[in-house]
């Protein structure tokens, strides 16, 4: 695979500083049971890495001791780490809200059998990958079935409760464009989806967030390939909105990789990028208190530019 991180450090993105940490991104390993064309983790069924105990220990001790309001879980799939359901129930009961960003197939791989229900009984917010609502554009994406895996699961989630109006259950889904270009406006498709989805295989949900391919890791790799990285990368300059820099994740976020090491987002952890500090060259979650990095300056290179972007992007959808 091609490394993408030398053909982005040399950047004229502006220089920007963190306000107040509200989230905490944790990757809690690379492991999946999908291998996407647009993952920029690289994450698969063959990749090992895995949070420990210990670890899961530092994450939970730093939402007792912060102001941090959600735990946004993430991976590869978080669900197959082996701490998964302990760290999501230690959180829920300091009060913090939980997001599981969730690929949907995970709920039939053996073993996960009751997790639909458990995330229910547990009040945790999905955020759920689902780059189309075609069958034939997410299969060439995610690999063949998984549309219809998608959708069946999406109907266990809404006969639980996800999705549904009135419902504290939240079900949010996840857009990606098909290759090298920006995604559509977000509302518009956010209709699409709802009338298609509704229409076709009565599922609901809630609402839809649009994302930006990041020009990194796999999807990176793919553009070097083609000979469309300096392509793409005029597409995000040419877009550039300075708007979308007041609200970009990384004011706001922080990311842990599975190690407990920290980054500004999760797009710097795939780079090796840490979160700079006091001049140490990486630093753990063990070492940091939230009210740490209010003001400290944010690592950017040439990828930035996928965040602010025509409309914006974040682990949150647009931004305007």
């Amino acid at each position: 695979m091609h490394a993408t991180l030398p053909r982005l450090e040399a950047t004229d993105f502006p220089a920007i500083r963190r306000k107040r940490l509200d989230a905490l991104q944790v990757n809690l390993g690379y492991q999946c049971n999908q291998t996407c064309l647009h993952c920029h983790v690289n994450a698969g069924p063959t990749r090992t890495e895995t949070m420990s105990r210990e670890t899961i220990s530092d994450v939970i001790a730093f939402l007792k001791a912060s102001r941090v309001k959600t735990l946004d879980l993430t991976g590869g799939a978080p669900e197959l780490n082996a701490h998964f359901r302990g760290l999501v129930l230690a959180a829920r009961n300091l009060g913090v809200n939980v997001m599981d960003r969730c690929n949907l197939t995970i709920l039939e791989q053996p073993g996960q059998e009751d997790l639909a229900q458990f995330l229910a009984a547990n009040t945790v917010e999905i955020v759920a990958s689902l780059p189309c609502y075609l069958e034939e554009n997410v299969d060439a994406q995610r690999g063949k079935g998984v549309f219809e895996a998608s959708i069946r699961a999406l109907r266990t989630l809404n006969a639980l409760g996800y999705g549904r109006t009135g419902s504290e259950l939240a079900l949010n889904l996840v857009y990606n464009p098909q290759g090298a270009s920006l995604p559509p406006e977000q509302g518009k498709l956010e209709h699409d989806f709802h009338r298609h989805l509704r229409e076709r295989y009565g599922i609901v949900f809630n609402q839809l967030y649009v994302l930006t391919n990041m020009p990194i890791q796999r999807f990176g790799s793919m553009l070097i390939s083609k000979g469309r990285l300096e392509e793409y990368m005029d597409l995000l300059k040419n877009a550039y909105e300075p708007a979308n820099l007041e609200s970009v994740m990384c004011r706001s976020l922080l990311s842990v990789d599975w190690r407990g090491y920290v980054y500004d987002c999760d797009f710097n952890q795939m780079l090796g990028l840490p979160l700079r500090l006091n001049g140490m060259p990486r630093v753990h979650l063990r070492q940091l208190t939230s009210e740490d990095l209010d003001g400290n300056p944010i690592v950017v290179k040439d990828h930035c530019y996928g965040c602010t972007a025509g409309q914006g992007s974040s682990c949150g959808g647009a931004l305007t």
